[in-house]
């Protein structure tokens, strides 16, 4: 773990500057308790009850071996900030994959166990009913709801299964292949395919949907359609981390 310093923020509020200190040094790798308090400056008793307290909250986690880790928390952070930035590069990437498909095609959130709807192709498909923006729904059923639950730490993966209409064996299915595919709950009367958007860290932030009739989104994709999609969501995972100066991934690939 590189063990360089920078200079710490410092709010003057003791316990918070103290839980800063901690949060920066667990930022840059996982560490033991001890190393926390090597790196941090701060007494065994204090960095312990800080990282404990931080950890209930959501703010750090724990590896398989203990160390302390960034927790979900953050993450959900981030992506919250990022919304804007997602959207917007969602507009213009929908449109074309409905010019390219005829398909509906829709982006998804999850947030506190809902779904939600935050950004449509221009031109709707054929239907009577139409999928409202941010209108949030149960993430309980259907190919959305997978896809945003299947990459999810362990603890969220357990919450998020109870009263799903579908398993843990299909979100391992979900995460092997890299889609899911069924009737669109949201849409009665369409099948929906829908892959993964994926931002820092490899981190799941969002669902890519494109939904029609069943007789034109077959249960296997095939190459072209599949492509499409793909290609779609890798373009905005690569949108956000270049807002956010990261590099971006080759491949648009991997699940």
């Amino acid at each position: 773990m590189n063990t360089a310093t920078r200079p710490r923020p410092v709010s003057g509020v003791g316990v918070l500057d103290k839980a800063s200190a901690v949060l920066s040094v667990v930022e840059r790798g996982p560490v033991t308790l001890a190393e926390l308090v090597s790196l941090s400056g701060l007494a065994r008793p204090t960095a312990h009850r800080i990282a404990v307290a931080l950890e209930r909250l959501g703010l750090l986690a724990r590896d398989i071996g203990g160390r302390f880790v960034l927790g979900p928390r953050l993450g959900d952070l981030a992506v919250e900030a990022q919304r804007p930035r997602l959207v917007q590069a969602a507009i213009p990437v929908l449109a074309d994959l409905h010019s390219r498909t005829g398909l509906d095609a829709r982006l998804f959130r999850r947030l506190d166990g809902l779904q939600l709807c935050v950004a449509t192709s221009p031109v709707p498909a054929a239907s009577e009913e139409a999928v409202l923006l941010a209108a949030p729904r149960p993430a309980k059923s259907g190919p959305v709801a997978q896809v945003l639950l299947a990459w999810e730490d362990p603890e969220t993966l357990y919450e998020g299964l109870r009263g799903a209409r579908f398993t843990a064996a299909q979100l391992a299915l979900v995460r092997r292949r890299g889609w899911a595919h069924g009737p669109d709950p949201s849409v009665p009367g369409t099948v929906t395919y829908c892959v993964p958007v994926r931002a820092g860290g490899n981190r799941v932030v969002a669902a890519l949907a494109l939904s029609g009739p069943a007789a034109r989104v077959p249960v296997a994709p095939g190459r072209t359609l599949g492509r499409a999609v793909i290609d779609s969501a890798a373009g905005l995972g690569g949108a956000l981390l270049r807002a956010q100066g990261e590099s971006v991934p080759a491949s648009p690939l991997g699940t």
